[in-house]
């Protein structure tokens, strides 16, 4: 019996990796899916604002009791409609085919999943409490999006500290030659001291 129910265990557990195996497989194909199905997917526009300069060409829903292009004729564009959505599984996916979760703090990184999961971190946050999330998500390897800004401040930082350093240097240079100049006066005096 406890053989039984160790087998049925790792039997349990290589189906899950199967699982999971195939989960980030069916991800792969569905955004190449997704991809192709977008690459046929016409441009929806506005009806009439190919007619006229005063309508934009971002799209606005026929309603017209008349209209041809709510009536989907022959000849007019095509409108928007169910049939042109992509696979469900990569329905809201970012490109590099992670799910996004907005992140506020470093607490929440704790509930990320770091296989299916990637952070993009809120615009309010400031420098401060980014670069902490960035290197808890180092840390964690977690991947985060928008993690350009992120650099950009850090170089930032770095370099205004730099010039902080400079400007403290250049400061303890005059301090020092006012030390030397004191210490080669004393030595003169004593040289002239000693000749006397």
């Amino acid at each position: 019996m406890f053989s039984w129910t160790a087998y049925m265990f790792t039997n349990e557990t290589r189906v899950w990796s199967k699982m999971a195996e195939r989960k980030t497989h069916s991800r792969q194909k569905a955004l190449k899916v997704r991809a192709r199905a977008k690459a046929k997917k016409p441009e929806f526009a506005r009806s009439e604002s190919w007619r006229y300069l005063r309508l934009k060409k971002n799209w606005r829903k026929p309603r017209g009791l008349d209209h041809k292009m709510r009536r989907k004729i022959k000849g007019w564009p095509p409108t928007v409609s169910v049939g042109y959505k992509g696979p469900k599984v990569a329905r809201g996916l970012h490109p590099s085919g992670y799910r996004e979760v907005l992140v506020h703090n470093v607490n929440e990184l704790s509930a990320v999943d770091q296989t299916t999961q990637a952070i993009r971190i809120a615009h309010a946050v400031g420098k401060k409490k980014r670069a902490e999330i960035v290197s808890a998500a180092k840390e964690r390897t977690v991947v985060v999006l928008n993690v350009r800004e992120v650099k950009a401040l850090v170089d930032e930082e770095a370099e205004t500290e730099a010039a902080e350093e400079k400007l403290s240097e250049e400061k303890e240079k005059p301090m020092k030659k006012e030390k030397k100049s004191k210490e080669s006066e004393k030595a003169a005096k004593t040289k002239e001291d000693a000749k006397e």
